[in-house]
C-alpha cells in the first residue's frame, strides 16, 4: 500500500464498504507509519491502540453482516489533545493536568464514533492551547513534517502535521485564534473553521463548563476539501437543549467554479504579509482571472483593519479571561492601566481585555455587531474573500512566549502578533473561513489561502475549496514520507 495513507479519508472510506481494503488492515498500516515517522514529527502523543483495534475488528464484522456504521465506517482518525476521549488524558499541555483522565467523550467525539470513525489517538498542543507552536512540558515538541526544524503550528499544530506526514485518515482541531487555519497553512492540509455556534463545543475544555466560550469553534482538518464537508456534517448541530427547538440548516452552494465572485486582498498596511505568501495569494488571483473569474482585488469590507484587530484582540482576551487566577487577574489590572479599546500597545491591549468590565464587553459587543452587518453587505457582492491565513510561512521554532516572539516578514522584525490580524478577519465576527493549499515558498515551505465565506456560507467556502483541490492545487505529501 504504497500511497493509501495519504488517501482521503472520504476515499478511504469508499475503499472499505467495497471491501478493497478491511478495517483492520488500515488501522495497522497507518499505526505501522506512526511507528517509523511519528519519532521525528512527534505528532502523535497519545496512543490508544488496543481499543482501536477492537472497533476496527467490529467494524470488520459489521461490514460481514451488511451493516453499515456511518459515512466513516472503519476509517482510522486521530483527535486534538483538547478534546475529551473517555480513558485518555486531557492536559491542553498543562503539567498539572497530565493525570486528568477523561470519564467521558466530547460530543464531537461522540458524533464521530458514533459515524463510524476509528480513533486511536490524540495530538499534540501548546499549553493552553495558546501558540503557534505545538510543545509543551509533558509531550514535547511537534515538527512540521515540510522541515522538522519549523514548527507545524498551532494549537492544532499535532492534528496538521500528522495529517501531512500520512500518520492519521482525519482530525478533529479548534480555533479561536487560526488554531486551525494556522497549522493548515504551515503544513500544506486543508482546515476549515466553522461559523460559530453551530459545531457544540461540550467536552473540549479542561474543567466542565455549560457556555460556550466567545469566538472558539471546532473543526476539521484533512487532506481533501470533501473531508471538510464530510467531517462538518457529522460534527455540526444543535446538542442537548438546543436541539429540541431547532436544526442546522447550512445551505449548499450550487455555483460553478466560474460562477464565483472573489474578492481578494494579499496584503495589510498594519499586518504586512512576506512577499514569500503574498506572491502565491496573488498567483491564485492570476490564475482566477484566466479562468474567466471575476476577482475584486483589494476589495475588501469599508472598515478600519487596525481598529478591527483591536476589537477582536480585546474580545479574544476577554474570551479567554476565565483560566486567570486572582493573582493574575490583579496583575493584568496593574498592567492596563486606563487602557481602552483604542489603546495601541498590545501588552496594555491585552491586559484590558482581560480586565474587562462587563459594561465595557456590552459596548464592545455591540460594536462588533456592526462589524458583523458590514460583513454581510459586503457578501452581497462577492461570494468569498481569499486572503492569507497568516503574515509568514512556517517559522523556526522559537522559545519563549508568544507575546514576546518576533518575526522576519520582507527582511524586517515585527511582532507575532501581529499575524493574529488575518486570525481575527473571520474570527471577530463569527465567519467561517476554510484553508487550502496555494503553493509553496522558494524553501519548498506551503502556503496556505484563507478563504472567508458570509455567516453560515461554510459550504460555500468549503465548494471553493473543492474547485481549487480540482483545478489548482492539491494536497501534496512531504518529501521522505512516501514509502
Amino acid at each position: 500500500m504504497p500511497d493509501i495513507a495519504f488517501r482521503s479519508a472520504t476515499e478511504l472510506a469508499r475503499q472499505i464498504r467495497s471491501k478493497e481494503i478491511g478495517c483492520v488492515e488500515l488501522l495497522d498500516h497507518f499505526i505501522a507509519r506512526v511507528r517509523t515517522y511519528n519519532p521525528a514529527v512527534n505528532a502523535i502523543i497519545v496512543k490508544d491502540f488496543d481499543r482501536a483495534h477492537e472497533r476496527a475488528f467490529k467494524a470488520d464484522a459489521a461490514l460481514c453482516r451488511g451493516d453499515d456504521l456511518g459515512p466513516l465506517h472503519g476509517v482510522p482518525m486521530t483527535i486534538k489533545e483538547a478534546f475529551d476521549f473517555e480513558g485518555t488524558p486531557t492536559t491542553w499541555g498543562f503539567p498539572a493536568f497530565k493525570d486528568n483522565i477523561a470519564t467521558s467523550n466530547a460530543v464531537a467525539v461522540d458524533r464521530l464514533l458514533g459515524a463510524g470513525a476509528i480513533i486511536f489517538g490524540k495530538t499534540n498542543v501548546p499549553p493552553g492551547l495558546m501558540d503557534a507552536q505545538s510543545a509543551n512540558d509533558i509531550y514535547g515538541r511537534t515538527n512540521n513534517p515540510w522541515d522538522l526544524s519549523c514548527t507545524p503550528g498551532g494549537s492544532s499544530g499535532g492534528a496538521a502535521a500528522a495529517l501531512a506526514a500520512g500518520l492519521t485518515g482525519l482530525e478533529l482541531g479548534s480555533d479561536i485564534a487560526s488554531s486551525i487555519r494556522n497549522p493548515a497553512h504551515f503544513c500544506g492540509v486543508f482546515g476549515h473553521k466553522p461559523t460559530y455556534g453551530i459545531c457544540p463545543l461540550s467536552g473540549h475544555s479542561l474543567v466542565p463548563t455549560i457556555q460556550e466560550t466567545d469566538i472558539a469553534v471546532i473543526g476539521p482538518l484533512a487532506r481533501s476539501a470533501a473531508d471538510l464537508e464530510l467531517a462538518l456534517s457529522i460534527v455540526a448541530g444543535p446538542y442537548g437543549m438546543e436541539a429540541r427547538g431547532y436544526a442546522l440548516s447550512l445551505q449548499p452552494s450550487r455555483k460553478t467554479f466560474h460562477d464565483f465572485r472573489v474578492a481578494l486582498v494579499s496584503d495589510d498596511e498594519f499586518a504586512e504579509v512576506d512577499s514569500e505568501v503574498s506572491t502565491q495569494i496573488s498567483a491564485l488571483g492570476d490564475f482566477l482571472e484566466r479562468e474567466g473569474i471575476s476577482v475584486a482585488r483589494n476589495t475588501r469590507p469599508a472598515f478600519d483593519s487596525q481598529e478591527l484587530y483591536a476589537l477582536y484582540m480585546v474580545l479574544l482576551r476577554a474570551a479567554t479571561a476565565g483560566v486567570a487566577s486572582d493573582e493574575e487577574f490583579a496583575e493584568y489590572r496593574n498592567i492596563a492601566g486606563d487602557a481602552n479599546h483604542t489603546s495601541r500597545d498590545m501588552e496594555r491591549l491585552n491586559a484590558y481585555g482581560v480586565t474587562l468590565s462587563h459594561r465595557d464587553w456590552l459596548r464592545l459587543d455591540e460594536e462588533r455587531q456592526s462589524y458583523r452587518m458590514r460583513w454581510a453587505q459586503f457578501f452581497e457582492g462577492c461570494d468569498v474573500l481569499l486572503c492569507p491565513p497568516l503574515s509568514s510561512a512556517a517559522f523556526a521554532h522559537t522559545p519563549g512566549s508568544p507575546q514576546n516572539r518576533m518575526l522576519t516578514i520582507n527582511g524586517r522584525q515585527v511582532p507575532f502578533e501581529n499575524q493574529l490580524f488575518w486570525a481575527g478577519y473571520a474570527g471577530a465576527c463569527y465567519l467561517p473561513a476554510t484553508v487550502a493549499p496555494a503553493g509553496v515558498t522558494s524553501r519548498g515551505l506551503p502556503v496556505g489561502v484563507q478563504i472567508i465565506g458570509p455567516q453560515y456560507g461554510d459550504l460555500t467556502c468549503i465548494r471553493f475549496a473543492k474547485f481549487l483541490e480540482r483545478y489548482y492545487r492539491a494536497f501534496v505529501p512531504p518529501p521522505g514520507y512516501v514509502s
